[in-house]
């Protein structure tokens, strides 16, 4: 089968940073679904992965998370999907990735491919919508379902253009909370209204100043997906007191958590991978997030995140999208198809 990988960790512009080969079919043990695999979406942690570091590998390392296609073979103890079911997913950081025309994974991470959609737009969503999901719902303890008593209830969006801010907003609004998205070009304004955000500031400027202009001092929740070290003080400065903040975005020098100290406020990481990572006992939330999440946009209450769709699925492609993701402009997703 075709796969693209690296051995070396090079410049996205170099041609061997991205190469394609042509490797055994694997086969499926255990709860493993063989997937052959239509569409593949890119994310940041697949630029983080494959970025330039001081290291080779000795067989050909398979990057990609978010995939979407159809089940060819099942393990012997698989019990949720079987042969020619449609399925969409984000893999394990720790396992062979989605840039390859088969793949397998785990049928406890994999939910059913919403039938509304395409295979793209259904690609561009698993990683960054598992994320928002985790991150409102189990790290910040939101409600999805409990309307009434997040009415009154605020949350800031750190970085809401992205895919993770796109996918937020959304589930954000859908429980009823009162949205402030952070943007910082007309563009990206412009997309995160477009999903719902009641509510837009710059992340490049103070926040409490333009909350005030809103009419708001502080906000019940935050959820940081730009830059944890920069934003620090600032979430500091406007959580409410015994509100929460959660981060995907990993920092580079010490946090000082004295900051949150007397407002007795919760700071919680995301990172959804830890449940595949670590083999969790509760795995199998995020085949039945993604199944909830997949009634949401049969549903018309959720809609895809999908910018850009480039084919077919190549080294010289894969390299183009990853460019893309580079720059840190991105709005909404960017999804490969077809090998």
């Amino acid at each position: 089968m075709k796969a693209i990988g690296l051995y070396k960790y090079l410049p996205i512009e170099h041609k061997e940073s991205l190469i394609e080969e042509n490797i055994d079919r694997p086969v499926p043990t255990q709860r493993d679904l063989l997937v052959k695999i239509n569409a593949i979406s890119i994310n940041p942690v697949d630029v983080k992965v494959r970025s330039p570091k001081e290291k080779e590998e000795e067989a050909l390392k398979i990057l990609g998370w978010d995939a979407c296609g159809v089940v060819e073979e099942v393990g012997p103890d698989c019990s949720i999907f079987k042969p020619g079911d449609k399925v969409y997913y984000a893999g394990s950081i720790t396992r062979p990735g989605s840039y390859s025309e088969y793949q397998l994974v785990d049928e406890r991470i994999v939910g059913k491919k919403p039938e509304t959609l395409s295979d793209a737009e259904a690609a561009a969503l698993p990683l960054t919508a598992i994320t928002a999901w985790e991150g409102l719902f189990d790290r910040l303890g939101i409600e999805l379902h409990n309307k009434q008593e997040n009415t009154n209830k605020t949350i800031l969006i750190i970085g809401g253009a992205g895919g993770v801010g796109s996918a937020a907003i959304q589930l954000a609004k859908l429980a009823g909370l009162t949205v402030i998205s952070t943007a910082s070009r007309e563009e990206s304004t412009k997309w995160v209204k477009e999903l719902g955000s009641d509510l837009v500031i710059n992340h490049h400027q103070s926040f409490r100043p333009q909350l005030e202009k809103f009419g708001y001092s502080e906000v019940d929740y935050i959820f940081c997906l730009n830059n944890t070290d920069q934003h620090w003080e600032s979430m500091g400065d406007v959580i409410i007191p015994q509100g929460k903040i959660c981060s995907i975005v990993e920092n580079s020098k010490p946090l000082d958590l004295n900051v949150l100290k007397s407002k007795s406020a919760t700071f919680v990481w995301e990172f959804m991978f830890t449940r595949a990572m670590y083999q969790t006992a509760d795995m199998v939330k995020q085949h039945e997030l993604l199944t909830s999440l997949s009634q949401l946009i049969e549903e018309g209450k959720f809609r895809t995140t999908l910018k850009e769709t480039i084919s077919p699925i190549n080294a010289d492609n894969l390299r183009k999208a990853h460019e893309m993701v580079e720059t840190g402009q991105m709005i909404g997703k960017v999804v490969l198809e077809s090998f």
